[in-house]
């Protein structure tokens, strides 16, 4: 995909989606910081940050999330991992896993958000896959995109959905801070797998061998 600017107007028309209140979502986040919490932080504009963060340009909260527990691992943590050329599996460093849990959140509202699902929506917003599938040395210019977007989806857009890049069966979201109501997710009782602990650790390898990936030793 090249790297062209957006066009000044939005003509095409993108997809609305409904999360229902009580939806339920996957996060894997630093236990430093409550599953229910926004990152506050914006990204450089340039460097590092992910697909859809803020920036200076944009600030604004932003939470991902799966829409099931193996796409938040398989975003979070099999990022940029690639597959061994001899046949092993895939090693996880444990610094990836260190200071990390799962946490299951449910929506407490109805929540609008732009589709990126199928080529259809993403032609809504004047893109193709590139948008969502895209490696992280392109993600300044998805965020500039993703500003773009938030501007003209402006107010209804509180959020965006989209195929898991590295679990493509399922959903990732983001959800923006400044435009969801407070308090807008829940985090379910008694869910959370720390990944410092045995128990979670031994739950973390269990998933990440479905992917031909183990913790390290």
């Amino acid at each position: 995909m090249p790297h062209y600017r957006p066009p000044e107007e939005l003509t095409a028309s993108p997809t609305k989606v409904t999360l229902a209140r009580g939806t339920v979502l996957h996060r894997v986040h630093a236990t430093r910081r409550p599953g229910t919490a926004f990152n506050p932080r914006p990204a450089h504009c340039l460097y590092g940050g992910g697909r859809f963060d803020a920036t200076p340009c944009d600030p604004y909260g932003f939470l991902y999330a799966g829409l099931n527990r193996e796409a938040a691992v398989c975003e979070t943590l099999l990022r940029s991992l690639p597959f061994d050329p001899s046949g092993a599996p895939r090693l996880l460093p444990r610094v990836s896993m260190r200071g990390r849990r799962l946490t299951t959140l449910r929506l407490t509202a109805e929540v609008t958000v732009v589709s990126l699902m199928t080529a259809q929506d993403l032609a809504g917003v004047h893109q193709d896959g590139w948008l969502v599938q895209t490696e992280a040395a392109d993600y300044a210019y998805t965020r500039d995109w993703a500003h773009w977007i938030r501007h003209h989806t402006d107010p209804w857009a509180q959020g965006f959905v989209w195929p898991s890049k590295r679990e493509p069966g399922d959903r990732t979201v983001v959800l923006f801070g400044d435009r969801c109501p407070r308090g807008v997710v829940d985090a379910v009782e008694d869910t959370a797998i720390d990944f410092d602990m045995a128990e979670g650790e031994e739950w973390l390898d269990s998933v990440l061998r479905l992917y031909h990936a183990r913790v390290a030793p």
